[in-house]
């Protein structure tokens, strides 16, 4: 059984438990004679209807997702469902107490009845105003929880990607490459100052942003890629496989920049004779699918495992579950792919 699960039957216990003790201490200050077994056994059977009564409700709230509806229309349906179990809990109490005192459930009042009705409404009210503000308030805990998380995932991303382009090893190189250039090819050595120049300025302003178009991610992937460029030359082929429709999509920032630089990193620079990446992006009955394809095998480094799990666990905390990330190897190529589901996120 789940903490949740234990807390949620310690409450009920010890809640309806206060209130057996109550309507007992009532009727004892009201006329102690009246204390006897009979009135401890229709007390316990109410009890134990009420639990079953509240917890079918429960079962309803979490099976139908009425945790998440809004105020105005969760109000009219707990009115309902309260009146409906206030009446059944009162029917089967007065059946219950008509066969322990031997008396046909007609020979009860209808105003007694109603009166246990409306004050088992009360009570269900009660009940169900505690059950919900419980997890209410649960929410909004969890939901601060997750946006504390994901501005730390999100901020330590930030500073890995800036990390890895501010560092000297890769500054040094880019710097290197674009001085060989400036006698050789001085309007190429220009461009390339230029692409640094954009690449770490995109990093700055996509990095404080929460989502980012494909478009804007896409640019800082081509930027990072032009400067390998130089680099690798020949030995990096670059192919880019685009659905028009999904520039507008929205993804973290740096999520197929971090998954470019890995191939690079870990695929690319690691074979003589260098290798392709391929960056796809299509959808497939309502599924986006964002892959990275480089020549390779998956490497066991540290830094490749920590990229994944960053962006792993930013996929799991920004998009809510509606996404899968898969990292295989096959045929001496390295296969990357992000599934989002379109139809649930609705961003």
């Amino acid at each position: 059984m789940s903490v949740s699960k234990r807390l949620y039957w310690i409450a009920q216990l010890i809640g309806w438990g206060f209130y057996a003790f109550s309507i007992f201490l009532a009727s004892y200050i009201e006329n102690p004679e009246k204390i006897d077994s009979i009135l401890v056994v229709k007390l316990f059977s109410q009890i134990l209807l009420a639990i079953f009564a509240t917890h079918f409700l429960r079962t309803i709230y979490l099976r139908w997702n009425w945790l998440n509806l809004k105020l105005i229309a969760l109000f009219h349906r707990l009115i309902i469902t309260s009146l409906f179990s206030s009446i059944f809990i009162s029917y089967l109490t007065a059946l219950i107490s008509g066969f322990i005192d031997h008396k046909e459930i007609e020979n009860q009042t209808f105003l007694v009845f109603s009166s246990n009705v409306l004050a088992m409404f009360i009570v269900l009210l009660f009940w169900n105003a505690l059950y919900f503000t419980f997890h209410f308030f649960q929410k909004s805990r969890n939901q601060e929880l997750n946006n504390s998380h994901l501005e730390a995932s999100r901020n330590e991303l930030e500073l890995k990607n800036l990390r890895s382009q501010l560092n000297p090893h890769f500054l040094f190189n880019s710097l290197n490459n674009i001085r060989a250039l400036i006698d050789i090819e001085p309007i190429k050595a220009k461009i390339a100052v230029t692409t640094l120049s954009n690449l770490l300025r995109n990093s700055l302003v996509y990095g404080k942003q929460s989502l980012i178009s494909l478009e804007e991610e896409l640019t800082i992937v081509s930027d990072y890629l032009e400067m390998e460029k130089i680099r690798f030359e020949e030995r990096l082929k670059i192919q880019l496989e685009i659905d028009p429709k999904l520039l507008v999509f929205p993804i973290p920032p740096f999520t197929l920049q971090t998954l470019v630089e890995n191939a690079v990193k870990h695929g690319i620079s690691k074979r003589i004779q260098g290798g392709i990446i391929i960056v796809t992006a299509q959808e497939t009955g309502g599924m986006i699918e964002i892959t990275v394809k480089n020549s390779g095998t998956i490497s066991s480094e540290s830094g490749t495992k920590i990229g994944i799990e960053n962006i792993m666990r930013r996929l799991e905390l920004q998009l809510k579950g509606n996404s899968t990330f898969e990292l295989i190897e096959k045929d001496g190529f390295v296969l990357a792919r992000i599934r989002l589901d379109n139809e649930k996120l609705n961003l």
